[in-house]
């Protein structure tokens, strides 16, 4: 297979494979080793040592599957936090808009799907370097959409009703006395013509304005200023 002009023009990349996988640990590295222009200097699993590992290796790009919110994530978010100039590249991710919003906060470059072919990883592997994100347009729409929507919401609430910087919303207030009622955020997302992941957003962007530790706990909270009553 014919390289693309762009691979032809990319640098040399060094590459550090974490993955806890140890077949596909083997089989990527082999893969990687073969492309002309990808140096991997370093696969490991995750564990302890795997912070330092990853530093000394002065790699450009981390390529890992290893994400999610345990300690494993807390690595990957220690290395980005040196200042070391590590791109962090996912690859074999589920298409979940949370854990999709998780890896972006945290500042990968890079996310790929679990479909995702070795040519598209090596691909995502160059544009990595040369400062380009990598990410499945779908999560891409949601991402712009997500912040679409908490612009909105900033604006609703720039101007709280009596001076309360914890006024809510009528939509918010809505979906409040749906939780209330102990539905589900499905039944919410059915009740009100909506899609899920836009009822979690609004439910945690209400437990962020009322300083909430949990949705039950926002409706306690929300109660107790008066602001949920029956409409």
């Amino acid at each position: 297979m014919e390289q693309t002009d762009d691979l032809k023009l990319s640098p040399q990349v060094n590459v550090y494979l974490l993955t806890e996988n140890r077949l596909l640990r083997d089989t990527l590295a082999r893969l990687l080793k073969k492309r002309s222009k990808i140096n991997v200097v370093g696969v490991s699993r995750s564990s302890e040592t795997v912070k330092d590992e990853i530093l000394s290796s002065h790699c450009d790009v981390v390529l890992t599957d290893c994400f999610d919110n345990t300690a494993r994530s807390t690595v990957l978010r220690d290395v980005l936090g040196q200042d070391s100039g590590v791109k962090l590249l996912l690859f074999g991710m589920n298409d979940d808009p949370d854990v999709f919003f998780n890896a972006v906060f945290l500042g990968i470059c890079g996310y790929l799907l679990k479909d995702a072919s070795a040519a598209e990883i090596v691909a995502a592997v160059h544009a990595a370097v040369r400062g380009e994100a990598t990410c499945p347009p779908s999560l891409c729409l949601t991402l712009i959409r997500h912040l679409s929507e908490k612009r909105q919401g900033k604006f609703e609430t720039s101007h709280p009703q009596n001076g309360d910087r914890k006024a809510l919303t009528p939509r918010q207030l809505q979906l409040l006395r749906l939780v209330a009622d102990g539905k589900t955020n499905k039944e919410i997302a059915a009740d009100l013509n909506l899609s899920q992941f836009t009822v979690k957003n609004h439910i945690r962007r209400v437990m962020r304005q009322v300083e909430a530790a949990s949705r039950h706990d926002a409706v306690s909270l929300v109660r107790a200023t008066g602001q949920l009553t029956t409409p």
